[in-house]
C-alpha cells in the first residue's frame, strides 16, 4: 500500500502561484509515476500532470504547459506541483495519485486539496 498526503491549496488571486506537495509513505519503491489530477465543480476529474519516479518524464495536459511545473524530490518522497499564472478556470480540487510499475492504473490516491483562484 502507498499512502498520499496533499497539501499547499488555498485561495489566490488570477496572476498568483501556488506550491503542491504530495507526501508519499508505505511502499513507494513499487511507485513508478506520480501524477497530479483535478477535479473542478460539476466536473468529471481530469489529468493535469505525472513525473515519472525517476523524475526524467513529466507530462502536462495542455492547458497548464508553460503555467505548471511537476518535480519530485526522491530523498523526501514528495512530487511538487508548481502552479504559476493561476487562472480562475484551474479552481478545483486537486488529488496526487501514485502508479504502481507495470500498470497504467492509479489505484493511490490523496485525500485532495482545495485551490480557489479569485478574478
Amino acid at each position: 500500500q502507498v499512502q498520499l498526503v496533499e497539501s499547499g491549496g488555498g485561495l489566490v488571486q488570477a496572476g498568483d502561484s501556488l506550491r503542491l506537495s504530495c507526501a508519499a509513505s508505505g511502499r513507494t519503491f513499487s511507485i513508478s509515476r506520480m501524477a497530479w489530477f483535478r477535479q473542478a465543480p460539476g466536473k468529471e476529474r481530469e489529468f493535469v500532470a505525472a513525473v515519472s519516479w525517476s523524475g526524467e518524464n513529466t507530462y502536462y495536459t495542455d492547458s497548464v504547459k508553460g503555467r505548471f511545473t511537476i518535480s519530485r524530490d526522491n530523498a523526501k518522497n514528495t512530487v511538487y506541483l508548481q502552479m504559476n499564472s493561476l487562472k480562475p478556470e484551474d479552481t478545483a480540487v486537486y488529488y496526487c495519485a501514485a502508479r504502481p510499475v507495470a500498470t497504467r492504473q492509479y489505484p493511490y490516491w490523496g485525500q485532495g486539496t482545495q485551490v480557489t483562484v479569485s478574478s
